[in-house]
């Protein structure tokens, strides 16, 4: 996503939970909708977000599954199915599921010994690649134990129709706890009732819904037009020159990046590989210093890096790279929860082996692509797209995303120590989809730490080892700037 000041996250027993509506909205958005149903004719575009959380310690079993009980108890979104409407005359709904059963959600391995974590992340990867069982909540968690060192892994996949990663992070500060001893004074409320929504249940909700909101967009829909008019009547030469202006943003928008994609990375298939990387986030933001920028900038650099070192490992050189960046469209009048992002996307400096240069010339091209202000134009176009034949609109989905090399990504994540059935929470891997793109990586903060968790497609990179060595040398590279 982009820079922003981590999230401070309460202690369960402070909040007013009365007042908690994250992912609220019964009725997916046009763009959710495109992202669930394009899947099921295209498996490459398959979207988990899968959360890895590295435990000092074994939680307590009895107490974890207690903590998810509460927490669907809380979250309602936590026991809802998706309900297609009639003949998809409509967008999907979320209904509570009459057959939750939270022991087919929350399951729990032990690794044969010795195990490490990296053991772990492989269990991690194959529960990424499993496709959802469509007629269930769309999520599940595993607990994994045995790793020699003591610790565990927790990991959490969820379909991203249900939240992008911004909303994942503002629901796990929801519910995560900030103390080890268990909290018996916390509000709790009953589960929701168990609803039998059929598809033409969820049509007619929803035909409801729309009739019951017409007059209220058809009002606003005047007011708009009547701000406008007076706008133009105003100042009529600033008008041309705004619309002008966006028009265009929306062909700087709408134009892939200047660069095509590697000949190395060409292919693109179903199988996935999960690497990860940490750095201080004093020491990247110091990196970031001496070069101008800031501490995204300086992420981006070290991916981008990494990039020409895995190329030239194969005796090949290239310049640049097509990249993709999420951005979050969030306001503070946003609803937690659900999806509010746009893709920037530019060519990256890949073929820049000087560091510093390569982060000033990071800097000076992310401001300019984060701040078009036509970059949430796909969002615009949703309603008509998800209109679309589903296979014309994945087939259309797919020829954009498989033009990317790389998706980089940036959350804002937890600054303070957090706690799971009294198990300390020591990293917070993310892993994004990555829906036709080479390599999706994504950066969470967590206590101080850069958490990178970088999901490849094996099919792009068939070295997927030698590509983690080499984005950790390209890291290494970036961090010693700060330390000279």
């Amino acid at each position: 996503m982009a820079d922003g000041e981590p999230l401070i996250p309460p202690s369960a027993v402070d909040v007013d939970f009365s007042d908690v509506a994250w992912g609220a909205d019964r009725t997916m958005s046009d763009f959710e909708t495109g992202m669930w149903r394009m899947e099921e004719v295209q498996p490459k575009l398959r979207s988990p977000i899968v959360a890895v959380d590295v435990l000092d310690k074994p939680p307590d079993w009895d107490r974890l599954g207690r903590a998810h009980e509460w927490a669907s108890h809380m979250v309602p979104r936590i026991r809802m199915r998706v309900v297609e409407p009639t003949l998809r005359l409509g967008n999907p709904m979320w209904s509570v599921d009459p057959e939750f059963d939270l022991d087919y959600h929350l399951s729990r391995v032990r690794l044969p010994e010795p195990a490490t974590f990296d053991h772990a992340l492989r269990m991690c990867r194959h529960m990424a690649t499993e496709p959802f069982d469509r007629a269930r909540p769309p999520w599940s968690a595993m607990l994994i134990e045995g790793l020699d060192d003591g610790r565990a892994v927790y990991v959490v996949k969820t379909h991203h129709s249900i939240t992008d990663g911004l909303g994942g992070i503002q629901l796990m500060t929801l519910l995560h706890s900030r103390r080890p001893e268990p909290s018996p004074d916390k509000p709790d409320r009953p589960a929701p009732l168990p609803e039998q929504m059929s598809g033409g249940g969820a049509l007619f909700e929803q035909a409801l819904d729309n009739v019951r909101s017409a007059p209220g967009r058809l009002g606003g829909l005047i007011r708009g037009a009547v701000r406008t008019a007076m706008t133009v009547v105003g100042d009529p030469v600033g008008s041309v020159t705004e619309v002008a202006g966006y028009a265009n943003s929306i062909r700087r928008v709408v134009t892939p990046p200047s660069t095509t994609g590697s000949d190395l990375l060409r292919d693109r298939g179903l199988g996935r590989w999960f690497g990860v990387l940490e750095v201080s986030v004093d020491e990247l933001r110091s990196a970031a210093h001496v070069a101008g920028g800031s501490l995204n900038d300086a992420y981006v650099a070290a991916l981008l890096g990494g990039f020409r070192r895995y190329h030239e490992s194969f005796g090949h050189d290239l310049d640049t790279i097509p990249v993709g960046m999420p951005v979050s469209m969030r306001s503070a009048s946003d609803p937690t929860g659900g999806n509010r992002f746009a893709a920037a996307r530019f060519a990256g400096p890949v073929g820049e082996r000087d560091p510093v240069a390569r982060i000033e010339k990071v800097r000076a091209i992310i401001p300019g692509v984060r701040q078009e202000p036509a970059l949430g134009l796909l969002d615009s176009a949703a309603p008509l797209l998800v209109r679309l034949p589903t296979v014309v609109l994945a087939n259309w989905y797919l020829s954009q995303s498989t033009g990317l090399d790389l998706q980089a990504s940036n959350v804002a994540g937890v600054p303070v120590p957090v706690y799971l059935a009294g198990a300390r929470i020591e990293r917070m891997f993310p892993f994004g989809p990555a829906p036709g793109c080479a390599v999706m990586a994504t950066l969470v903060s967590h206590v101080g730490t850069c958490c990178i968790g970088v999901n490849l497609d094996t099919a792009a990179v068939t070295e997927p080892a030698r590509f983690m060595s080499c984005l950790q040398e390209s890291l290494d590279e970036i961090v010693e700037l700060g330390r000279g």
